[in-house]
């Protein structure tokens, strides 16, 4: 069995998986929580110990400051702490420096997001193709379980779609994965998210449609879902990491994301990205400083842990998926919803960063348990999903089933050449 974890990164998940890890830390062994900005880890671990989530009062949990992009620092600091599980919920930034002192170390890897360099957007898919997937030959030559993309989306809906694979269909024609927060944060306007990784997202849209990449702009293809608990809400096409994977391990025709947006949302971010705010392009002021508008506009924006007191409503996540089952066509979708107040009044979070933060414990302890130390790279969907999803049924994240569910129809899809 493995034990003792590292954490990378004392954000709004970070704030989760320490919380979930502490509630299993008699499997999990100590915690280290290690940030940039070690005073975050310290308010983490106040937070844990004031919701009395340390399970084993024996085992530790402490913090650690430390630079990601360091390799050489990051490995020393996997050695010192024992630690032989690493999650990593930094910024994506770090990634490859975090996999990299993993790979030296023999740790085990885990990310809920894709690496991205800070001077690219969007580059071509498949995104994992880039970075990650370069890596897996060394993975599997030195034996070291690297998990890719094991939050919420991606990670659970990778699991599902490998669940809907092995139970529910015999062929897979469309997945279409949904995700909308109809809940409110009070705030004129906020991320759920770091700003900075948020905003990256909607520059274009790499979709998976007919068994080709497609390229599409961003907020164009709308589709008005009835979703269960929540109702009907607006999710426009975007690009997302699991598109990458899901198109090359599921023999799908169709892999494709929808995000929820009000209309309050587009408006702000629309004149955000007029007036350049969004933008990752450094600029030069009056005295010839240079400054990132998006990184200053993530000083401006509130923390996303910042949201999580008073706010309301619930999130919707879910998979619809249409194909075949004994010669008959057939839909499902399947999903979760989580309510933003009760993940306050359990970790004193908000759902969206809950649903990111749950997912890498639940795996952290299936490779504990050495149901998921596979010794390789591997994406969510190319796991045995069964354990996983029950282990989440006990923490907080039920998978709920729909076999009747509401239609799922969006427009055609073409791609354009340039956007």
């Amino acid at each position: 069995m493995k034990k003792n974890v590292l954490i990378i990164g004392a954000g709004g998940v970070g704030h989760v998986v320490a919380h979930k890890c502490a509630m299993h830390n008699d499997v999990l062994g100590d915690i280290c929580i290690a940030s940039r900005n070690q005073q975050k880890c310290d308010d983490i671990i106040a937070s844990v110990m004031r919701k009395n989530h340390l399970k084993d009062k024996t085992k530790k949990l402490y913090s650690r400051q430390v630079d990601a992009l360091n390799i050489p620092a990051l490995s020393e600091l996997i050695k010192e702490t024992k630690s032989e599980i690493v999650i990593n919920v930094g910024q994506s930034y770090v990634n490859m420096s975090v996999l990299e002192a993993c790979i030296a170390t023999g740790a085990v890897y885990m990310d809920t997001a894709i690496h991205e360099e800070p001077d690219k957007v969007c580059e071509n898919p498949p995104w994992y193709e880039n970075y990650e997937w370069k890596r897996k030959d060394r993975c599997a030559e030195k034996g070291i379980t690297a998990i890719l993309g094991i939050g919420f989306d991606p990670g659970v809906v990778n699991a599902w779609c490998a669940l809907a694979q092995e139970e529910y269909f015999d062929t897979i024609d469309t997945i279409d994965i949904l995700d909308v927060n109809q809940g409110s944060h009070g705030k004129y306007f906020a991320t759920n998210f770091d700003p900075e990784i948020n905003f990256r997202e909607f520059k274009k849209v790499w979709t998976w449609n007919e068994r080709q990449w497609m390229l599409q702009k961003v907020h164009a293809i709308r589709v008005d879902y009835d979703f269960p608990v929540v109702g009907t809400c607006p999710v426009y096409l975007t690009g997302h990491d699991e598109i990458h994977s899901l198109s090359k391990n599921m023999n799908a025709n169709s892999v494709r994301f929808w995000m929820g947006f009000g209309d309050h949302y587009l408006n702000v971010f629309s004149v955000l990205t007029n007036i350049g705010l969004t933008s990752e392009k450094p600029v030069q002021l009056a005295d010839g400083t240079e400054v990132v508008p998006l990184k200053v506009l993530k000083a401006l924006l509130p923390d996303p842990l910042s949201l999580a007191p008073g706010y309301t409503g619930k999130t919707c996540i879910g998979n619809f998926i249409s194909g075949i089952k004994d010669g008959k066509k057939r839909e499902i979708f399947i999903y979760n919803t989580c309510d933003h107040a009760k993940c306050y009044q359990e970790l004193e979070s908000q759902a969206i960063s809950y649903t990111a933060g749950v997912p890498p414990v639940a795996a952290a302890i299936l490779v504990a348990q050495g149901h998921w130390d596979v010794k390789q790279m591997v994406n969510v969907e190319e796991l045995d999903p069964k354990p996983f999803i029950a282990l989440l049924d006990t923490m907080g994240l039920p998978t709920e089933v729909c076999e009747k569910p509401a239609p799922f129809h969006p427009p055609v899809i073409q791609s354009l050449e340039s956007v």
